[in-house]
């Protein structure tokens, strides 16, 4: 049962008194946005208090305001984004208890007669609870009120208001430590991106039957604290908008190896699908021997529209680009990539190469690979190559073009030059 199942269809006189369980119950498992949960905590209180308004309240420079409303009345007298001195209000004198938490009938109350509202509304029955965050920081209140007195109310109420208060200040918790952790994101690529703190180490890419060097793949190196692998700093860029800028730079940079290697020899570079399809990519190589580029799409990253990311790559491929999909065997794509994007290269994960020379079951895709590289007119990359049973497996499979660790580490640049 979802939340906005349980007002639908039990929200009737004889079971009122089951909302406030059937709701948390419900969202403890659910995946509904805070506003969603936030704004039906608020209605399964008001629905179980018989209230006409609830609504929770966040202190900011010295005002309360209104950031979530649930209501029954046609014309509410507060709306979400309102908000007054924190001083004039119920809930800084909840907080600081001048007030009570729970009010019967405010119009009685001396205390609550020194606020216009008690009568302006006039406030009847009032409860509210200080929202408190893990940290202890009052956050502001969560309340619900109501213009006529109710005197049935009583410590059990005020217990479940307690226990909607703390559902809601965890909620909201976790919104705010998002939040956080976002900007702190956000600061870490902006710090990368601005300093330029990366470079870019390439790999050989060997052709067995001669030894011979034909590639270079790309990779990127991060020394901006905290250090972590590249695919974490890419993940993070996309999260905070700024794959394009990142990926742009990275493969710019990653460009400026072509004047150092033979003409002969390609450049493989990793590029994702989100920034091929908004041409980002064919700007960053205008002016560059398209011949000599590889880009490298992973089968870890969903395309979601195949026949529009050929269209984007087709002008770059009659221009001599190749594509390689890389992580086969691997990512979560299940060879879709290879199915509907015809590469011209099929880069086998390191997952499927390690223990190839004794496992029969990566010998069997393995050598189906092969068979499906031969009849489509593209041929395969054997990644993470790092032992010479594993090579010599290859070899008796017919992979005839390996990288790892056994044929070259990634180098910088400088050291590129000198390996021909």
């Amino acid at each position: 049962m979802d939340e906005k199942s349980i007002f639908d269809s039990t929200a009737t006189p004889s079971n009122l008194s089951l909302i406030p369980y059937l709701f948390l119950s419900a969202s403890s498992s659910g995946n509904g946005s805070i506003d969603e949960v936030v704004i039906d905590a608020l209605c399964a209180i008001r629905l179980h208090f018989d209230m006409e308004v609830a609504f929770v309240a966040e202190f900011v420079e010295g005002r309360r305001r209104f950031r979530y409303i649930d209501s029954s009345l046609e014309n509410t007298p507060i709306a979400v984004g309102d908000s007054d001195p924190l001083e004039e209000s119920y809930c800084q004198r909840v907080v600081d208890g001048r007030l009570p938490q729970l009010i019967h009938d405010a119009t009685k109350l001396p205390a609550a007669l020194e606020l216009e509202a008690t009568t302006a509304l006039p406030v009847g029955a009032h409860l509210s609870i200080p929202l408190r965050l893990s940290n202890g920081q009052v956050y502001g209140t969560f309340c619900c009120f109501s213009t006529q007195p109710n005197p049935s109310l009583g410590d059990r109420d005020l217990s479940i208001m307690q226990l909607f208060a703390d559902f809601t200040a965890r909620q909201i918790g976790r919104e705010l430590d998002a939040a956080q952790a976002h900007q702190e994101m956000a600061q870490r690529v902006t710090t990368v991106l601005e300093s330029s703190a990366f470079t870019l180490v390439y790999q050989p890419i060997v052709r067995l039957a001669d030894r011979k060097i034909i590639g270079f793949e790309a990779l990127t190196r991060f020394w901006s604290r905290p250090i972590r692998s590249p695919h974490i700093w890419f993940a993070e860029a996309s999260e905070v908008g700024r794959s394009e800028q990142l990926e742009m730079a990275a493969i710019a940079k990653a460009l400026e190896g072509l004047s150092t290697i033979p003409d002969d020899v390609y450049l493989s570079v990793n590029v994702s699908p989100d920034n091929i399809l908004s041409g980002a990519v064919n700007r960053v190589l205008q002016d560059v021997p398209l011949h000599r580029i590889v880009l490298e799409v992973t089968e870890h990253v969903a395309i979601p529209d195949y026949s529009q990311f050929g269209e984007r790559l087709a002008p770059l491929r009659d221009r001599g680009v190749r594509l390689a999909v890389d992580d086969a065997g691997a990512g979560y794509a299940s060879f879709l990539h290879i199915l509907q994007l015809n590469p011209d290269i099929i880069k086998l994960d390191i997952s499927l190469i390690r223990n190839i020379d004794t496992d029969h079951t990566r010998r069997a895709l393995t050598a189906a690979l092969v068979g499906f590289a031969q009849q489509t007119n593209s041929y395969i990359v054997a990644e993470g190559v790092e032992t010479p049973s594993e090579l010599t497996a290859l070899q008796q499979l017919q992979v005839n073009i390996v990288q790892g660790y056994l044929l070259g580490y990634p180098l910088p640049l400088g050291e590129v030059a000198a390996l021909f």
